[in-house]
């Protein structure tokens, strides 16, 4: 099969962005993973790094592997501001788009025929290398990956499959003399550009077991889970607000949340509901512990009675995260 017929069969799919490269391993990246770990920085998280002798190895995903073919969906809407007592998402928690490319890759996989595999948000495969060995984009300095029309709103899954396809070429691209996620980045977890320091990454700390470290905590501001801040700097983001400007979230779609909610709901009802969010051994302490940072950052004088249960809990989480909060609502009203 030819890029062509792969593009085409792809675009009648609704998919975005589409390659092929040969199903051979990551020698290098399967290189960098081990020495970055070497170097602690990725603090506990595990995903594609834990095993890289399975996630740099495509070619020992599906027997008979021949062709990696590589695909993004861009998530991107206009994000409505957050009203009075809400807190945000990043926007590819937003929905699952995950699973809407998912369902296109096994579509694909059916009409390339032979045998496949899918793989979305997958710790067997690392889906940024496969995407730029397949052309769909480039490795940004914030470490994302960063596609010629859409920029880095994009989620990535991978298909491996039997069938042999011509491979696309790489792009030609990259950021040049631009440092602004690098300069952007509150905390410096990019001041190594193109490694990421997890340990000083805001969208780690939302989804680290313990506490968050009381430095980083004002950075947050109203975000609950992950950061956006890198992406929404970047150049090659621009644009897309036009190209999608448009675009209708789905009905299910929840840009911002209620912190009133994260903090009274009752925890097994909060984790179902919230299960697209990675949360730490399914532990709803994590999201409430979240929902106290930024009530602590963006709430009023009115919003302390929602901090101080937890002010006087018996968790010590809660408990410190709360009169962390309650200092800063406190603090705000002194100062008006």
């Amino acid at each position: 099969m030819t890029t062509g017929e792969l593009s085409r069969l792809a675009e009648e799919l609704g998919i975005d962005a589409v390659g092929a490269a040969t199903a051979a391993p990551y020698d290098q990246t399967e290189r960098h993973i081990r020495e970055r770990r070497a170097r602690g920085l990725f603090a506990d998280m595990r995903f594609t790094m834990a095993q890289p002798e399975v996630s740099c190895h495509p070619e020992s995903l599906l027997p008979g592997a021949r062709t990696v073919v590589s695909a993004a969906l861009c998530y991107y809407a206009p994000a409505p501001a957050p009203r009075s007592g809400e807190g945000r998402l990043p926007r590819y928690t937003w929905h699952d788009a995950y699973a809407e490319l998912r369902e296109k890759l096994d579509a694909l996989g059916r009409r390339l025929g032979g045998s496949y595999r899918v793989l979305v948000d997958a710790n067997q495969h690392v889906d940024r290398e496969g995407a730029a060995r397949a052309g769909v984009g480039f490795y940004g300095k914030n470490t994302m990956m960063i596609t010629r029309r859409h920029g880095s709103w994009v989620v990535l899954g991978t298909l491996v499959t039997d069938v042999e396809i011509d491979e696309s070429p790489r792009l030609d691209l990259d950021c040049g003399d631009c440092r602004l996620c690098i300069d952007a980045c509150p905390t410096g977890a990019l001041d190594e550009p193109g490694t990421l320091d997890a340990t000083r990454c805001l969208s780690y700390w939302t989804q680290a077991p313990g506490p968050v470290p009381e430095e980083f905590r004002e950075h947050l501001g109203g975000m609950v889970y992950g950061c956006d801040i890198c992406q929404d700097v970047c150049p090659w983001n621009r644009g897309v607000e036009k190209r999608r400007q448009d675009a209708e979230l789905p009905k299910s779609a929840e840009p911002n949340v209620s912190l009133v909610d994260w903090l009274r709901a009752e925890g097994d009802e909060l984790v179902r509901r919230y299960e697209r969010l990675y949360v730490p051994r399914n532990d709803p302490r994590y999201l409430r512990r979240n929902a106290l940072v930024a009530l602590g950052n963006v709430g009023g004088p009115e919003d302390a009675a929602i901090a101080e249960p937890h002010a006087t809990s018996d968790d010590p989480l809660l408990r410190e995260h709360a009169e962390w909060a309650l200092r800063r609502l406190g603090e705000r009203v002194a100062s008006a």
